[in-house]
């Protein structure tokens, strides 16, 4: 065998060695991270989601066979449960930061209102004799009146048996001045003009239907009489506001009441203009506390020349208060899911990813859209605002605590141990 052999059996021999070491390492390698991954794997039930474990093998509760499951996220606490992206896209599940809109550094409290009407604007019309409505010619809500427009046209037989009598007197006025007098100052209590009283003297003859005018202008927020109804004298017809200026009515809360006087500076908002914000002033603030909400009604007056304020429209104010150790959380009302017993929220535990836990709370005051919280709650906590049952319906596939599962995954322990019996 010649050297040229022996290098090249040489050679083959040291390619194979190295070769070996190089597998063999990568097998191991592999044969590791498979392990990893194995270690990760979770199985669960199709039909019993609740049920995790780490091995294959039979549902505990219905005997099915399990299957794999995605990995369980790590650094989770028991009752966290994470959500994927499509089922919160899906669901339109909104969250909002507790405190946040609140309040700002300057201590400002931020009230929710209504617009309503300034009673003091209002005026009730009504008819100064008895008699038969025949035509309302105002006779729709909204409806501008003017001062001296006619609203109603009556057939009133009182009238009529008047101006009789003034026929006569007027015959008599040179004679008995006093009776002539005394008939025309009865036609003027009943609200005819002088223009009416002379027509109905020249002309000697009895008119049938008269005519009711407005005393005031203004808007039409009520019609209280129809065509055809008999009303009797100071019977109302319509009930008219002027709307040139109105109350901003702001909800109060027991806890709130002694940061707020008249006289106090407000800055008021609508959403209907958003870009627009009005300054006034505390002008009332209601001395009786409504016992079944405990909240007071707080009042400002709002100039209105343009009628960008309609009754009914929904109002924000901004009051700087004092500050407060113990600052009152409000939360929207559909945010909270109502047992009977518990009152509980999803918090939004990591707030870059979609990762959720039950919380319980205790509601205080209320009003139409928000709930006060006395615990559970801290200001700079993300809840779930919109969605929240889909949240809990995941939280109970998932065996973690819910609405109706208080303990948790104790409900799986159970079912475990019962199948074990």
């Amino acid at each position: 065998m010649n050297k040229n052999h022996i290098y090249i059996i040489i050679a083959a021999l040291i390619g194979v060695f190295v070769g070996y070491l190089i597998f063999n390492n990568k097998a191991t390698d592999s044969h590791v991270h498979a392990e990893d991954d194995t270690t990760d794997q979770m199985w669960t039930c199709s039909m019993h989601p609740q049920i995790m474990k780490p091995e294959p093998g039979d549902c505990p509760i219905c005997g099915m066979d399990l299957t794999l499951a995605e990995a369980i996220s790590e650094g989770l606490n028991a009752n966290q449960f994470k959500m994927t992206e499509n089922a919160i896209a899906l669901a339109n599940i909104q969250t909002m930061v507790v405190g946040e809109g609140s309040s700002d550094s300057n201590n400002a409290i931020r009230l929710s209102g209504k617009i309503v009407e300034n009673q003091e604007s209002n005026a009730i019309q009504t008819s100064y004799f008895e008699g038969r409505v025949e035509k309302l010619h105002v006779n729709y809500k909204g409806q501008q009146v003017r001062k001296g427009q006619k609203l109603a046209t009556m057939y009133a037989p009182s009238l009529i048996a008047a101006q009789q009598e003034l026929i006569t007197a007027s015959s008599l006025k040179e004679s008995q001045p006093a009776l002539y007098n005394a008939v025309r100052n009865k036609l003027k209590l009943w609200k005819l003009s002088e223009n009416q009283i002379n027509s109905i003297e020249s002309s000697g003859k009895v008119q049938e239907n008269f005519s009711v005018y407005a005393t005031v202008s203004g808007t039409v927020i009520e019609v209280l009489s129809a065509e055809g109804d008999y009303i009797k004298q100071g019977q109302p017809l319509l009930k008219v506001s002027n709307l040139y200026t109105v109350w901003a009515e702001f909800d109060v809360y027991e806890n709130q009441i002694s940061q707020f006087k008249i006289g106090q500076q407000i800055r008021v908002t609508t959403n209907a203009y958003p870009d627009k914000k009005f300054n006034s002033i505390i002008s009332f603030i209601d001395p009786v506390l409504d016992t079944k909400t405990r909240i007071v009604k707080m009042r400002v007056t709002l100039d209105n020349p343009n009628s960008i304020f309609k009754p009914g429209m929904f109002v924000s104010g901004i009051v700087l208060g004092k500050s407060t150790e113990n600052e009152q959380l409000n939360i929207p009302k559909s945010a909270v899911l109502w047992t009977g017993e518990r009152s509980v929220v999803y918090i939004k535990t990591n707030p870059n990813e979609p990762v959720f836990e039950m919380r319980e709370v205790s509601l205080g005051d209320a009003n139409q859209e928000t709930y006060a919280i006395l615990n559970g709650l801290k200001s700079g906590d993300e809840i779930v605002i919109n969605g929240a049952f889909t949240v809990d319906a995941a939280a109970q596939l998932q065996g973690k605590k819910s609405m109706m599962n208080k303990e948790g995954e104790k409900i799986q322990t159970e079912h475990m141990d019962h199948k074990n019996m």
